[in-house]
């Protein structure tokens, strides 16, 4: 069995553009194992059809957890969903590790898997998955954005006019409040920090929405989620704050199956996930603002975390 995995990051191989010619092999990023002749930046189903998966049990995983046994209990409802979806038999398998789901899913022994916002991109090149679907609230709304905020009345018009100003972050660990701002302002204002403006940390997010209310900071990186519920329970005078840049939604968790799953089957998955009964299931108990499960693109939905990726030179090295 191969091992995998160093997984993580780097885009900066072009896309191939247009459709390829038979007989060529475009990858992009993903492993040299998988193609991409549709240039849609996930593996192809293989076009030799005796390569096609279909397992007469099915397996599937969620993101790896602090307790397993729990999210069991929790995917139970939505397991025996499937199985009458697709006729076959579905197991859930928990587990340890980001690393152990996608060697799983690149060997062949897991069909399905639910894989972290920042995971994606690393399952889909060098596990070879196929995202679909993504948990999101009733009217389909889903994840939050980073927005960089400063006071109603200041003179700063746009992400472009922080040079020479100070830019509050919350914490080195935060996506909304670090990585994503530090990554985006880089790579679309070459703006890089600590040299073209200045930083301080406000140490959460609540913390920088007050600070740019009450005039302490110039200018802070938040995110949106938080600030409306700040609003929504009057913690914070929205005409107090003007935003000048909001970035695309950031998704959660998303859902792929293997890229050499058999078609019927993959539809009958899909067709699982989107016909589940939500109304008083363990996952709305669990998952508590979702309510439905969504259509998603990986080239699309996720261009804006390979954005990410890319300016903070993390690359992906499958092994």
């Amino acid at each position: 069995m191969k091992t995998l995995m160093s997984a993580i990051i780097a885009l900066g191989v072009t896309a191939f553009a247009g459709t390829a010619i038979a007989g060529e092999c475009p990858r992009g990023t993903l492993d040299k194992q998988y193609c991409d002749r549709n240039n849609d930046l996930v593996a192809d189903l293989p076009l030799d059809d005796s390569k096609w998966s279909d397992p007469s049990t099915i397996i599937f995983s969620y993101t790896p957890v602090e307790d397993p046994a729990v999210y069991a209990k929790v995917w139970d409802g939505f397991v025996k969903h499937m199985e009458k979806v697709t006729g076959r038999k579905v197991v859930f398998f928990p587990v340890q590790s980001y690393a152990a789901q996608y060697e799983a899913m690149r060997s062949g022994r897991l069909h399905i898997a639910g894989v972290n916002t920042g995971g994606n991109p690393v399952a889909v090149s060098c596990a070879g998955m196929v995202p679909f679907a993504m948990m999101a609230a009733k009217d389909g709304s889903f994840g939050y954005e980073m927005e960089i905020i400063v006071p109603a009345d200041s003179p700063i018009q746009s992400a472009a006019d922080l040079k020479g100003k100070t830019l509050a972050f919350t914490s080195p660990t935060s996506n909304s409040g670090f990585k994503a701002p530090s990554a985006i302002l880089k790579s679309s204002f070459n703006l890089v920090a600590d040299k073209d403006f200045k930083t301080t940390f406000s140490g959460k997010h609540d913390n920088s929405i007050l600070g740019v209310a009450n005039k302490d900071y110039e200018a802070a990186a938040i995110a949106n989620s938080v600030l409306k519920r700040m609003v929504s329970r009057n913690a914070v005078d929205p005409s107090k704050i003007r935003s000048i840049y909001k970035s695309q939604t950031f998704p959660t968790t998303g859902y792929g199956h293997a890229h050499n799953l058999h078609p019927a089957v993959a539809a009958k998955i899909k067709q699982a996930f989107f016909t589940y009964p939500w109304e008083g299931s363990e996952l709305q108990k669990e998952f508590k603002k979702e309510g439905r499960f969504v259509s998603i693109h990986h080239r699309s939905d996720w261009a804006v975390i390979r954005q990410i990726d890319a300016a903070n030179g993390v690359s992906y090295d499958c092994k």
